[in-house]
């Protein structure tokens, strides 16, 4: 009702990127369109809209179209408050933080003041209850409701011929390396990105029904605990396809949680056996039962997968952030080609959750794949999106094309890999 069904964008969360002005405008400034949500311990949900958004270089902005609200009250039951701007000249400023009419709203380092001026006009206990302890406020980009290339930016076959292409493609696979059967690509990413659940799709592809094999679910710390060595079987009796995916802890914030980037080289190199268990207080040492001391070329990872939520990219703490860009570095060291896998692209886009062929239509998911490549340095190439299987009880055709096209770029990769080692 406040907007008109505009989609939405998540660029800023207090309890994760800091409640300070400068972490504000840092995440906030030139986004174009916003709104700001603040929550407070009553538990009102209010905040305020600009079309022009912020911009710290300035002192003053003008906005005919800003407004306040406040969820919590209005005329009718369900109905938000909104408070339009009464002065346009001054109805952002950007001294502080999220500050509309030099004090009206002002959201800053954690608290929130409200009152009455010359430039909105409202009782600040309609707005908030009176209640100035905030418990966390968000800040997202306000995007076109349409959303929608008129041509998709990939040109991608959506049809059971193509399905079958590519499974056959992957299917008769052969490294060019004699003495390697499979490739072994590893995936990283933070807990929840969904790691696992790629797996279970691919795997489900190849049985030719929905399963889960591997360990998910939606806790804050890992799901997974050991290493595992996942081979792709063609049925539930077939022969193993030409790939080995390798599933590893989930990536966290705190010290001593999660996949450890000290334990990098030794999953690369090959030392590391299936169903290892992880200790994440203490790095992986040569003494750990089953540890390969001397692995073969065929025991070492050939492609990296790194699997971010495509929901979240904007979100991700400095301090995950930095892991990723630590874990780049390392595997950019042991040349190992690298791939970045967007998840729960059908989360991020309502025309890709109500069809998957609109993923490469969707300016959401477009602009998404671009903001991840810049920020972690890879190629637009290298980035793809792709779907799950979550709540499904049987297979979609275009979310297993999805899938198999991420299949064939971690084939072509590997293949990279063993250019790079001069292997014979």
């Amino acid at each position: 009702e406040l907007l008109g069904g505009a989609r939405l964008c998540l660029v800023y969360k207090g309890s994760v990127h800091g409640m300070t002005a400068n972490k504000f405008h840092a995440k906030c400034d030139g986004q174009g369109p916003v709104l700001v949500v603040a929550y407070n311990n009553a538990g009102f949900v209010f905040g305020g809209f600009s079309s022009q958004g912020f911009r710290s270089q300035v002192n003053w902005v003008r906005d005919e179209q800003a407004f306040l609200f406040s969820l919590n009250t209005g005329n009718k039951k369900d109905t938000p408050l909104k408070i339009p701007v009464k002065n346009p000249d001054y109805a952002i400023c950007s001294n502080y933080g999220a500050d509309f009419g030099g004090g009206a709203l002002r959201i800053n380092n954690g608290k929130v003041t409200a009152a009455a001026s010359d430039h909105y006009e409202f009782n600040a206990t309609d707005l908030h209850g009176t209640n100035t302890a905030l418990v966390e406020c968000e800040v997202y980009r306000v995007e076109d409701k349409d959303g929608y290339l008129e041509f998709p930016w990939r040109d991608v076959s959506w049809n059971y011929e193509e399905r079958s292409r590519l499974m056959d493609l992957i299917k008769k696979f052969t490294p060019s390396v004699s003495d390697i059967s499979q490739v072994r690509a590893l995936m990283i990413g933070p807990v929840g990105a969904g790691k696992s659940s790629f797996y279970n799709s691919v795997s489900s592809i190849f049985r030719g029904h929905v399963t889960n094999q591997a360990v998910t679910g939606s806790k804050a710390t890992s799901v997974t605990r050991k290493y595992r060595a996942y081979p792709v079987k063609e049925g539930q009796t077939g022969k193993p396809l030409p790939i080995i995916i390798c599933d590893s802890m989930g990536l966290e914030e705190g010290t001593g949680t999660g996949l450890a980037v000290a334990d990098i080289p030794k999953i690369l190199d090959g030392h590391i056996p299936d169903k290892y268990q992880f200790n994440p207080a203490a790095t992986i040492e040569s003494n750990a039962a089953g540890y390969i001391s001397s692995p073969g070329l065929k025991d070492k990872i050939h492609c990296v997968v790194f699997v971010l939520d495509a929901c979240k990219v904007a979100i991700l703490s400095e301090t995950m952030e930095q892991q990723l860009r630590d874990l780049r570095d390392k595997n950019n060291e042991y040349g190992v080609p690298q791939l970045l896998l967007l998840t729960k692209v059908d989360e991020l886009c309502p025309h890709v959750a109500k069809d998957v062929q609109n993923v490469y239509r969707s300016m959401a998911v477009e602009k998404q794949i671009r903001t991840a490549a810049a920020r972690f340095g890879f190629p637009v190439t290298c980035v793809l999106p792709v779907k799950n299987y979550h709540f499904e009880l049987e297979l979609d055709c275009s979310t297993d094309i999805l899938i198999l096209h991420t299949l064939q770029q971690i084939m072509r990769l590997s293949e990279h890999y063993f250019d790079n080692e001069e292997v014979v």
